[in-house]
């Protein structure tokens, strides 16, 4: 990977994201959830995961709480 890299003059992000292309379903669903998160990336900094990762932590958090 590294001599690819070097020989090529590609960066890292662009052998990734070449590999990443054939990975990526065809599903409809899939991509409409990829633009519904690109966009959510772009106008909050997180990922729909990632909101509903805290989501959840603040619930449980708060369920703990009172207890």
């Amino acid at each position: 990977m590294l001599m690819l890299m070097a020989f090529t003059g590609c960066s890292e992000f662009a052998i990734l994201a070449s590999g990443s292309s054939i990975a990526i379903s065809q599903n409809p669903y899939v991509k409409a959830y990829n633009g519904a998160d690109v966009l959510t990336i772009m106008s909050t900094e997180k990922s729909i995961k990632k909101h509903a990762y805290d989501k959840a932590k603040e619930v449980i958090d708060d369920k703990k709480s009172n207890d």
